[in-house]
């Protein structure tokens, strides 16, 4: 009859200790259905309104918007939007999250600007 030893799936040593459950270090609560800007790895922006989010910032947004990039110069955005709709954010691939509401853009002080 073979035995279980905790090197083949028993629990690994932690006898009587309970594994804490996994959660966010983000409360994404106080967005939900407000308007909020994704910045994703890739260079990727986009706004939407927060419809639902999960322990791994997976996150669901509805009436999506997507900041094209300049092909010239894949760091800069253009004007130029499109309309994605309901959309699902995996998030691995975000970088940064953050509310419309009370945000502005400014000039980039480090850039020097042309005379």
């Amino acid at each position: 009859m073979p035995t279980s030893t905790p090197s083949q799936g028993g629990d690994s040593g932690g006898a009587g200790k309970e594994r804490r459950k996994k959660e966010s270090i983000l409360d994404l609560s106080k967005y939900l259905d407000k308007a909020i800007r994704v910045k994703f790895s890739g260079g990727r922006e986009a706004t939407g309104v927060l419809k639902g989010y999960d322990p791994l910032l997976n996150l669901v947004l509805d009436t999506t918007i997507e900041y094209l990039r300049d092909p010239d110069d894949p760091y800069r955005l253009t004007e130029d939007t499109r309309p994605l709709g309901l959309v699902v954010c995996r998030g691995t691939a975000i970088v940064l999250i953050c509310p419309l509401d009370g945000t502005e853009s400014i000039p980039n002080p480090f850039v020097q600007q042309d005379a």
